[in-house]
């Protein structure tokens, strides 16, 4: 056998076990505390929906509303922060493009009313 096929077994044998330790150390399972999948994420839309109660409310009021809501689990969104809630909004407002501030999300529930 020569030096290359050697060099190339080698490597093919450290590519596998590169990717079994990849895939081992992956997680595979939904974790108890995830926030990032549908039902959290619906579950905190409608906590954000619930937290606005003033037509001109900021970011910071909103974040706040929202960690003091009595639906709110702070131990599940732990991570739960400024830069999510961010996210949540731009989310909200491109699935609702007639929606593009809090005052508008105010007003439709408002009228929901």
């Amino acid at each position: 056998m020569d030096i290359g096929t050697i060099m190339m077994i080698l490597f093919i044998i450290a590519l596998i076990i590169s990717m079994w330790k990849i895939y081992v150390f992956l997680p595979n399972k939904v974790l108890a505390d995830d926030d990032t999948n549908e039902n959290s994420i619906a579950e905190l839309e409608a906590i954000m929906l619930a937290s606005i109660t003033k037509p001109s409310m900021s970011n910071e009021e909103l974040f706040t509303a929202m960690k003091e809501h009595k639906e709110f689990d702070a131990e599940h969104y732990w991570r739960f922060n400024q830069n999510r809630l961010n996210h949540l909004l731009h989310t909200y407002f491109m699935k609702n493009a007639e929606i593009s501030s809090i005052n508008d999300i105010y007003q439709l529930n408002i009228s929901k009313k």
